[in-house]
């Protein structure tokens, strides 16, 4: 296994498309990585929160990450994301990504248990690295509290590197508050330091962060990719506020999918896993209308 390059710049966190059956659409899936690829996406993360991952089981985000592999896409392009409740899922998960050639994970706190101390938070991470026990993984930790109620504070995350340094690669700061992302940016500048709050990715890469992983470039890739240039032209930060105002009126996974079955054509994008509903019809022409209004080159009818 080659040493993985610590990330940058533009990864997305993929949506996951489900068959009739309920399970993962292995061929959709593959086909919208090898899109965004070639549209100049650097790296692909499955079952993150965009792609609903705790709603999977260990098995079929196992054999989601096979699938992928099994098509083509290079290991180096992808963050398996395999944080569980369960720490022995999330054993399970990171041994498995290890296995397959993908020693990049990105990695949650354990999120059943709320109010969990730094102590707790430690621990945590400190027994997933020594019972995996390879010198190979390169764990990028996922601070989202506002989902998971569990914060990974600087503190904790420079603790982290310093007793596992290497195998601590990263932080995905998606908490939508930038001064925890400052305070990540001064206590662990050797990590890679990405934004999952698109909004702020202008502020992070003007004070040296790496760059981001996030769901809108499931759909607008040009978009994010121009809020990573050292000359972001103020109308690209606008459009990305813009669409956030609109989006985020509703649950924003169905919401996202709702747009893919609109750009696709393809009706099969709009199931969400449960617990998820999908958009009501008159949610997504509201959506969809609001979208074309603003200059999304979305079209207004709802997807069929």
């Amino acid at each position: 296994m080659t040493e993985p390059a610590p990330i940058r710049g533009l990864w997305c966190a993929t949506l996951t498309p489900l068959g009739r059956d309920g399970g993962v659409d292995h061929a959709r899936l593959a086909a919208l990585v090898r899109e965004l690829l070639a549209k100049g996406v650097d790296g692909i993360v499955p079952f993150g929160t965009t792609g609903e991952g705790p709603s999977f089981s260990v098995a079929e985000r196992c054999e989601g990450l096979e699938a992928l592999l099994a098509t083509g896409i290079a290991p180096d392009r992808l963050l398996a994301a395999t944080g569980c409740t369960a720490l022995s899922d999330t054993v399970a998960l990171t041994r498995h990504a290890l296995k397959t050639g993908c020693p990049r994970c990105l990695i949650l706190p354990p999120f059943f248990w709320k109010n969990l101390t730094d102590e707790a938070v430690f621990r945590y991470y400190s027994m997933l690295i020594d019972t995996v026990g390879d010198t190979h993984l390169r764990i990028y930790l996922y601070h989202i509290p506002q989902l998971s109620a569990v914060s990974i504070r600087p503190e904790v995350v420079a603790r982290l590197a310093a007793a596992y340094p290497g195998i601590i690669a990263g932080v995905k700061d998606s908490g939508g508050d930038f001064e925890h992302t400052a305070g990540l940016l001064k206590r662990v500048p050797q990590l890679s330091i990405l934004l999952g709050h698109e909004s702020h990715l202008p502020r992070l890469m003007r004070a040296g962060g790496a760059g981001t992983i996030c769901g809108i470039a499931n759909l607008f890739p040009d978009l994010i990719a121009a809020l990573l240039k050292p000359d972001v032209p103020p109308d690209d930060e606008t459009r990305v506020r813009m669409f956030l105002d609109i989006v985020l009126r509703y649950p924003f996974v169905p919401a996202f999918k709702a747009i893919r079955a609109a750009q696709t054509g393809d009706p099969a994008w709009l199931a969400p896993r449960p617990p998820l509903l999908p958009l009501a019809a008159d949610e997504q022409t509201t959506l969809l209308a609001a979208l074309h209004s603003a200059g999304f080159g979305i079209v207004p009818e709802r997807s069929q």
